[in-house]
């Protein structure tokens, strides 16, 4: 268990980008694409990693073009790439609700950092379409880009170190239990959130 949170215990912040900073529904894509809604959306992607395809294009093996052509035999498509990476870009809805003035009040205080498991088709469109939420951030650690993702421990090693804080004084902000699991095995205080209530809560705690 990692320290309780408290005025001043906090060096850094680090953030989760999708359903923390970015809200995004996996249905707009499938939709988008024509895939029929009546199937579960996390199943039909699953077929996407079984032969480990989306794991290798969030960590950078894989190119957009492989990708998409993964995307074309697993779901049985004929869309050409750029229709591909219209929808796969239809998934963010837009900023997560009440988040930007809480960024802008925690970033004159402390570093902001963000740790986030995506591909570089989404990079450009959220570095395109969010840039004056993400001007916030010191630095962006994206697992496409990094070469390793979350909730894998050795990722969080890395940011720990680039932070150059003690893990133990950085908070970390995900929506997925697994992930702040992971962080606190760490060492890294973690809060798993729900809506920007909790990001705000934890902001009045710190005394931020």
């Amino acid at each position: 268990m990692t320290t309780a949170l408290a005025p001043g215990a906090a060096d850094a912040l680090l953030f989760d980008l999708g359903r923390v900073v970015i809200d995004y529904d996996l249905r707009r894509t499938l939709k988008a694409w024509a895939v029929e809604l009546g199937s579960d959306p996390h199943a039909l992607m699953a077929k996407l990693a079984q032969d480990d395809t989306f794991h290798r294009y969030e960590t950078g093996h894989v190119t957009d073009a492989q990708f998409f052509a993964a995307v074309r035999s697993a779901l049985g498509l004929t869309l050409t790439d750029e229709q591909l990476r219209e929808g796969w870009n239809a998934i963010f809805i837009g900023e997560m609700p009440g988040i930007a003035p809480l960024l802008d009040r925690a970033a004159k205080q402390l570093p902001l950092y963000a740790l986030s498991n995506t591909n570089d088709a989404h990079i450009a469109h959220f570095s395109e379409h969010y840039a004056e939420l993400l001007v916030h951030f010191r630095e962006l650690f994206l697992s496409s880009q990094i070469g390793m993702r979350k909730p894998h421990g050795e990722t969080y090693d890395y940011v720990i170190k680039a932070i150059g804080v003690a893990p133990q004084r950085i908070v970390f902000f995900d929506d997925l239990a697994e992930n702040i699991e992971a962080a606190r095995e760490r060492g890294l205080h973690a809060v798993q959130v729900h809506s920007s209530d909790d990001v705000a809560r934890t902001l009045d705690q710190l005394g931020l």
